[in-house]
């Protein structure tokens, strides 16, 4: 791997930090220390759940607490929404967004009818309900006010890039076959960009080289090469790490508040107890005791 690589530690604030965060933090900063680079913070506060101002400062006292520093200025998704509008028109001009009018209501009715399962991690995978509707109706809907999303069209999308490859330092080489993970949802009239799209333009905009991450964001990462692919983007390398559980295997969530770095803190845990498990863990297949 390159020297001067630069990763990002990218949390959403919608709740306090827990030592899945962490994990991600240690493996962000690890990568850039050991390559002679740099570690950013990002603050993915899109999600009107993240724009609670006490979960920010909560994070930044946890990750004081914890001795861990990054470098550079912060970035806040919600500063961002002129490049997330610049990357969405873009996409409008080569003809790959059209609005979907449905509900997940009517999304989950029709993949029934249809026989689709569900894809295993990113939800129901969009029948393409909208994505024909003729173009006066289209119109007459969006002057009229209808709810709706804009969708990209992967159809397009890979007829543009065919099937590009990423590579990921743990599994190796990837394949993106963009059609694989249905038109996803790029933007609502209530968040300015998608998750899919803010971490794409995001990463570019900070010079990202290296991604690390959790292995439950792996297939999302498919469609992020994708995406990377139509606006030009170039694609970092990934590392997608293993995911804490418990001793019964059960992946550690931000819903398990009892392993909160902040109720950690509360119960008189140091920080050099907490860092000494999560390596312990690491050694252990990702079993976590504290």
């Amino acid at each position: 791997m390159p020297r001067n690589a630069v990763t990002r530690f990218a949390p959403t604030p919608s709740g306090p930090l827990h030592v899945g965060h962490l994990l991600a933090a240690l493996e962000a900063r690890r990568v850039a220390d050991e390559l002679g680079g740099a570690c950013l913070l990002r603050i993915e506060d899109i999600d009107l759940r993240a724009r609670d101002p006490q979960w920010v400062e909560l994070m930044h006292e946890d990750l004081a607490w914890l001795g861990l520093h990054f470098d550079g200025e912060v970035m806040y998704q919600t500063r961002r929404f002129d490049a997330y509008a610049a990357a969405l028109e873009k996409l409008r001009g080569l003809g790959l967004l059209y609005p979907c009018f449905c509900n997940r209501g009517d999304i989950r009715a029709h993949v029934a009818e249809s026989g689709r399962a569900p894809h295993a991690t990113l939800g129901y995978l969009y029948p393409g309900t909208c994505k024909h509707l003729p173009p006066d109706e289209v119109q007459r809907r969006l002057q009229a006010g209808d709810a709706h999303c804009w969708r990209i069209d992967m159809e397009r999308v890979q007829d543009i890039i065919g099937c590009p490859e990423w590579h990921d330092a743990y599994r190796g080489t990837q394949r993106c076959v963009p059609t694989e993970y249905g038109d996803v949802v790029l933007a609502r009239k209530e968040l300015p960009s998608s998750y899919h799209l803010a971490v794409v333009v995001d990463d570019a905009a900070q010079g990202v080289t290296h991604v690390t991450r959790g292995e439950d964001l792996f297939d999302a990462t498919h469609i992020h090469r994708a995406l990377q692919g139509v606006l030009g983007l170039p694609t970092p390398e990934y590392m997608h790490h293993a995911l804490l559980r418990d001793n019964e295997g059960k992946r550690l969530a931000k819903r398990d508040g009892a392993r909160s770095l902040q109720s950690l803190r509360q119960a008189g845990y140091s920080p050099r107890q907490v860092m000494d498990s999560l390596r312990a863990a690491l050694q252990n297949g990702g079993i976590w005791v504290c």
